[in-house]
């Protein structure tokens, strides 16, 4: 087990080097060794409390979690075929000169199968774009992972909820409020990691429109404009009856 999760954090680090390299495939990329450290913590920790909450809800409803863990799969497996019919675009003729049509489709269809694959456990660092030859979205898309860390959190808090009040003859030796504490604090941690990557450690951060602290402040400032607007009317209707009189 040991090994296996050792083998999936080194191929997601190579995989967010790799899709680091293919949205800005016109520049030349270094990664140091502190942003090499910063993405391998961030992945170990990510992937690890994801594959251990998973085998802690699996183990606490057993053949009662296939559903769950199916419906999350497909709901992955089907958005990016959702968004490409939304957009009404065409499917890419030129993926591979000898591909007929069909050919494509079946390309296409396996992409999308690795790809929601490796979203079932950890984010992917890149957006599926099956309407774009290259089939990938090279814009920075903060709003994508924003909901896909937003989802798992929750999606981790109460599978491990479920395992605290459920899972009594999973691990009977063990407190189980504290497992499942460090588990939630192991990932946050992880997000906080992805986010310092993206701020600070991004080899093209200087690319960026906008960076992580502008994509929270928007939100922020989503949340505050409605207060200002509640509290600028009564001021307003002040000001009109001050006139009046």
């Amino acid at each position: 087990m040991v090994f296996s999760l050792i083998s999936v954090t080194y191929g997601a680090t190579l995989c967010n080097m790799l899709a680091i390299q293919i949205k800005y495939d016109d520049y030349k990329i270094r990664l140091g060794p502190l942003e090499v450290l910063c993405i391998t913590i961030w992945r170990t920790l990510e992937i690890t409390s994801r594959l251990v909450i998973l085998v802690l809800f699996s183990a606490t409803l057993k053949l009662k979690a296939v559903p769950f863990l199916v419906l999350n799969f497909l709901i992955i497996l089907f958005e990016p075929w959702v968004t490409f019919w939304r957009s009404g675009a065409q499917l890419p003729n030129n993926i591979e000169k000898n591909f007929s049509r069909v050919g494509t489709l079946v390309v296409l269809i396996s992409v999308t199968i690795l790809y929601a694959g490796i979203n079932f456990s950890c984010w992917s660092a890149m957006q599926l774009k099956l309407a774009d030859r290259d089939l990938v979205d090279k814009g920075q898309n903060w709003g994508h992972m924003g909901l896909h860390y937003s989802v798992r959190l929750v999606e981790n808090v109460v599978m491990l909820l479920i395992f605290k009040f459920l899972g009594g003859k999973v691990l009977p030796n063990y407190c189980h409020s504290l497992i499942a504490v460090q588990l939630i604090i192991a990932y946050v941690i992880s997000i906080g990691f992805m986010l310092l990557f993206f701020q600070y450690l991004h080899p093209l951060r200087s690319l960026f429109t906008h960076n992580v602290v502008d994509y929270l402040h928007c939100i922020c400032c989503r949340r505050h404009h409605p207060e200002r607007a509640e509290n600028a009317e009564p001021s307003g209707e002040a000001e009109t009856r001050q006139s009046i009189v």
